[in-house]
């Protein structure tokens, strides 16, 4: 058995394989509701093989969604929509994860294909962003800098978005602390210039962090496992490198954490040396911190993938655009490493769901954006 086709288990939850689908932003739900487009985009890649499913970043309120096209599950009407998706997800026997988010000031953008770039005016669908500090990031709006209350009511919005991924069936929770996005934006220096608790040194732009997933998994099942997404380097000078990032995860250490997805960038325009593996290393170096990782970035050919589990680089990869070209991608990788489909492991029994009239929420909902979603 190769290492890609072996079982990995995280709490109470197996799965059958380490080739895990990469959450992808589609920039195609209306008013945060995913719908057909979602359902064939991640229902071919579970009849692909894949392990797990990560969704595209879902926002747990409106604001915070990176286009007025993003998924959702600010609702119990948002759950809904997913849990027919996750039904269909685990009849092909494969687990699905939903990938939590908070865009701040990277948010109300036009989706990429677009005639028209940059932040969306009021006018066109789009709303005013918050962040840290009125820092704007390169051609965007300047965000309104969140008061020390606000932020200290987010980690009980990502909760309540995390109670109705319960009910919607999800097997995984992963909490977007990367590429720029709000939770990532707190961890950055060039982002956050706050002098309160919430900023200064690298434990006090953790501090959000840290209470979010404490909320989280105060609410999320003991069986079932949670991820957080990081950038482990901002890329430029004066920002997050490998080393801070693997103290972030040390941190993260005994607060239920079970496992960092590895990427980098987003909070900053910068030159990457992009190619295939590039961002290995630095899923390597957050391993050290004492969780397991998983490893991203052009991890395409299956026997580089197999490489970077083989000798100990991560517990996991994450394949994207390998996965839009070929949703099949897991079974054309064990056909390449000689494993015969008869040998893998059998699909284990999906998460159960809970019935939506049982989620209860905080009801919190920042008073600057609720005329824009009335």
């Amino acid at each position: 058995m190769t290492h890609l086709f072996s079982p990995l288990t995280l709490r109470g939850t197996t799965f059958v394989n380490r080739a895990w689908l990469a959450p992808m932003c589609q920039y195609s739900a209306v008013d945060g509701f995913v719908d057909d487009w979602h359902l064939v985009h991640l229902g071919a890649r579970a009849s692909g093989g894949f392990g797990l499913l990560l969704t595209e970043a879902t926002a747990v309120v409106p604001q915070g969604r990176i286009s007025p096209q993003d998924a959702g599950l600010w609702s119990d009407e948002h759950a809904a929509a997913w849990r027919r998706i996750t039904d269909f997800v685990h009849a092909r026997g494969t687990r699905i994860g939903v990938q939590l988010a908070h865009a701040g000031r990277k948010a109300s953008v036009y989706r990429p294909w677009s005639s028209s770039t940059g932040s969306v005016p009021a006018d066109d669908g789009g709303w005013g962003t918050v962040a840290p500090s009125a820092v704007a990031f390169p051609e965007l709006a300047v965000p309104s800098a969140l008061s020390s209350d606000e932020v200290a009511a987010l980690p009980g919005v990502f909760a309540d978005a995390a109670r109705r991924a319960v009910a919607a069936g999800f097997d995984v929770v992963e909490l977007h602390a990367a590429h720029g996005y709000l939770l990532h934006q707190f961890l950055s220096p060039l982002s956050n210039t706050r002098t309160d608790e919430w900023g200064g040194a690298l434990e006090d732009r953790a501090r959000l962090l840290v209470a979010t997933v404490d909320a989280v998994r105060a609410v999320w099942p003991d069986d079932r496992p949670l991820l957080v997404r990081l950038s482990a380097t901002d890329w430029v000078p004066g920002g997050l490198t490998g080393d801070d990032v693997a103290r972030v995860a040390g941190l993260l250490v005994g607060h239920g954490v079970d496992l960092v997805d590895v990427s980098t960038g987003g909070n900053a325009l910068a030159a990457i040396p992009v190619e295939p593996g590039y961002q290995v290393p630095f899923a390597r170096q957050v391993r050290a911190a004492g969780l397991p990782v998983a490893a991203v970035g052009l991890l395409d050919d299956p026997a580089l993938a197999e490489r970077v589990l083989a000798d100990g680089s991560a517990d996991a990869v994450l394949v994207g655009r390998g996965a839009l070209r070929d949703p099949s991608w897991p079974l054309r990788a064990a056909h390449q490493l000689g494993v015969r489909l008869g040998e893998l492991p059998a699909a284990p029994e999906p998460a159960s769901s809970v019935p939506l009239a049982h989620v209860t929420t905080t009801g919190y909902q920042p008073q600057h954006v609720r005329g824009a979603y009335r």
